[in-house]
């Protein structure tokens, strides 16, 4: 087989992928506020990059009246909007071509209340794009896997654990490792207490760049999650990179709590998406907000950082992140033909 890299999520992308929700019994009386966000996020991340949302034929009418001409729609049968994890994941070979990993999605170990049709929806994104699908050999939620595209993988050791109860570390090191194209493997032991999804890493930590992670810290929060929370820090500081850098830690405060009617939610502050040249942030219309926008705008002072509203998509469990799913930017190799609608565009 062909080695692949899945490249880091700063990487250029030629579009992202989203996918529209629409199930009333996934989403009970905060569907139409989960899809106003939706859309939200899909018109801000459109502004730099194109957008294609995948809507079940049912709901579709109503994805393209809403998102408008801004966004790409295509018809694919879908439960849910979380991309992160069901849709492939993209990989980079060594000759420049495109291929899709199929994480085998299993709806966070059954738990999801709808996931059976995006059991399927890898594949099927897979031969809409006309690229190869390939498994990758565990299930591999791509919300707890980051990766620094240079060789570095940080995996949420709890999540992975459960999702893949007959297989031991060291074998999930090596099958997570094949499938990103990566040679170090970080194991961050804990998500957050309580996760339906079993502590996705992305709910805690992020890469920032090379050798630079954001990760969330609980101290002096007297919750669950305040030891748990200093048990990544102990490990991400002690760590170094593929390249032999040791990793610079910045932190990030637990985040706030606030409500949605009348549940207590937290918006994830580090579930950010990196379209291309920018950065799209969930905000809970908190004043915590326009700190953490501050912090983002300190590490990323080349892109345009843009909070977007995010309180539906916190109380179904997840943030911008996990709304997306990438399409990185091929580079063209030297001596290797370029399709032919990149020819013809450059000849006209």
């Amino acid at each position: 087989m062909t080695p692949v890299r899945v490249p880091a999520d700063w990487a250029p992308h030629s579009a992202c992928v989203l996918v529209w929700p629409w199930l009333s019994r996934v989403w009970g009386r905060h569907l139409a506020a989960a899809q106003r966000e939706f859309v939200t996020a899909a018109r801000t991340i459109a502004r730099f990059e194109p957008v294609l949302v995948l809507a079940h034929p049912v709901a579709a009418p109503k994805a393209r009246e809403w998102c408008g001409p801004q966004v790409k729609i295509a018809e694919v049968a879908c439960d849910d909007l979380w991309a992160r994890d069901t849709c492939p994941v993209f990989a980079i070979d060594e000759r420049g071509a495109l291929s899709g990993l199929d994480s085998g999605f299993d709806g966070w170990s059954g738990k999801a209340l709808a996931w059976w049709r995006d059991a399927g929806l890898a594949r099927e994104l897979c031969a809409l794009l006309g690229v190869p699908s390939r498994r990758a050999g565990a299930v591999l939620d791509a919300g707890a896997v980051l990766t620094d595209g240079e060789g570095t993988l940080i995996l949420g050791e709890e999540c992975l654990r459960a999702r893949n109860p007959g297989l031991g570390k060291e074998e999930l090191t090596r099958i997570a490792a094949g499938a990103y194209g990566a040679e170090v493997v970080i194991w961050l032991p804990f998500g957050l207490f309580g996760d339906e999804t079993d502590g996705h890493v992305d709910g805690v930590a992020a890469f920032l760049g090379p050798g630079r992670v954001l990760a969330q810290s609980g101290k002096d929060c007297g919750g669950p999650d305040e030891e748990r929370l200093a048990r990544n820090l102990d490990v991400l500081r002690a760590s170094t990179d593929a390249r032999g850098r040791a990793l610079e830690v910045v932190e990030i405060r637990e985040y706030p709590e606030i409500f949605l009617g009348d549940e207590a939610i937290a918006v994830n502050y580090v579930n950010f998406y990196l379209p291309t040249g920018a950065v799209v942030v969930p905000m809970g219309g908190v004043p915590e907000d326009e700190a953490v926008l501050a912090l983002l705008r300190a590490q990323f002072p080349d892109r345009s950082v843009v909070g977007v509203p995010a309180r539906a998509l916190a109380w179904g469990g997840g943030g911008i992140r996990c709304l997306t799913q990438p399409i990185p930017r091929l580079t063209p190799v030297p001596g290797r033909r370029e399709p032919a609608q990149r020819r013809e565009k450059s000849s006209s």
